[in-house]
């Protein structure tokens, strides 16, 4: 029996960070897939949109378990095509490379996204609750769930659809990161967009180990929330930063930011992940915001 070889795909990335160590920490061995370095054992340089050359990256790597990370995921992006190019049929390309190995893997973990659940208006959104997606971004993750369904039959596929998720190393683009750095360099003003949205958010670290225990589970053909379970209003994180750094900022919203279709309140239940591989979130959002005001982006240590 071959030693364990995870693929990942996207390792370089900001979950890619926290995954490929928890995996080498475990004794796999990792290869990294895409256009950048990680800490994975070796990289494969490789564009997910070149069917030709991710065919040739899987038949090298030759994986026990793949773990699906990349994509574009920043919402705000106007290339509309790019995520579908990317989103939907560079999975496509990856699931034709793996279906063509010899020895198929015996684990793919492909993560979506929970903006495919757009605006239920129900308070707690599980996996039962029918799609809707608002934005190019949730549009392309669904239509690559339904393709991957088709697949499940052909390869042990399991999918997640993470709520949102933070951490250091995450790009300032992103909301959390944003509000951090600006009371980390105590900035007299910060511009924002709706401050009454209010969003699931979790720590990267859980997610790294809800991806892990799902990669070592026996469950396929599924597909699972990853979530802390709590709402958190945008105005309460910046009351939480307040707090913490003892810096008063003005806020100011900029309508530019505001999206059109913003979802108001996106919170996940994990009660089907914790049913699976017995899931309990072990960082609270406070503790999160502590850990990135404290932390260096260069090494995810905390100084």
């Amino acid at each position: 029996m071959r030693a364990p070889v995870v693929l990942v795909t996207g390792a370089g990335g900001f979950t890619g960070r926290y995954l490929v160590p928890a995996l080498r920490s475990k004794g796999y061995g990792v290869v990294g897939l895409g256009e950048g370095v990680s800490s994975a054992d070796r990289d494969l340089a490789c564009n997910l949109t070149d069917a030709t050359a991710v065919r040739a990256a899987v038949q090298g790597a030759r994986p026990t378990h793949v773990v699906h990370l990349a994509g574009l995921s920043f919402v705000a992006s106007g290339d509309a095509c790019a995520f579908y190019d990317v989103n939907l049929f560079g999975t496509l390309n990856l699931l034709e490379a793996l279906a063509a190995l010899p020895e198929l893997p015996c684990k793919v973990l492909i993560a979506s996204s929970a903006n495919i659940y757009g605006t239920p208006g129900i308070e707690v959104i599980d996996e039962s609750v029918c799609p809707a997606p608002v934005n190019h971004y949730a549009c392309s993750k669904l239509a690559m769930e339904h393709m991957v369904r088709t697949w499940f039959d052909r390869l042990p596929i399991v999918m997640t659809r993470p709520f949102n998720y933070t951490g250091i190393g995450q790009d300032e683009k992103f909301l959390i990161p944003k509000i951090v750095s600006h009371f980390k360099r105590r900035a007299a003003k910060i511009e924002l967009g709706n401050l009454d949205v209010s969003r699931d958010f979790s720590d990267v670290r859980d997610v790294a180990a809800a991806y892990m225990g799902l990669l070592e589970a026996d469950v396929r053909s599924e597909v699972f929330n990853v979530c802390s379970g709590k709402a958190v209003a945008l105005r309460e994180v910046l009351d939480i930063m307040t707090r913490r750094t003892g810096h008063a900022m003005a806020v100011q919203v900029n309508p530019a930011f505001v999206r059109p279709n913003e979802i108001p309140v996106l919170r996940g239940s994990h009660h089907k992940l914790t049913e699976a591989i017995g899931f309990a979130p072990r960082h609270a959002l406070e503790d999160t915001l502590a850990w990135m005001l404290q932390g260096d982006a260069a090494t995810g240590a905390v100084a």
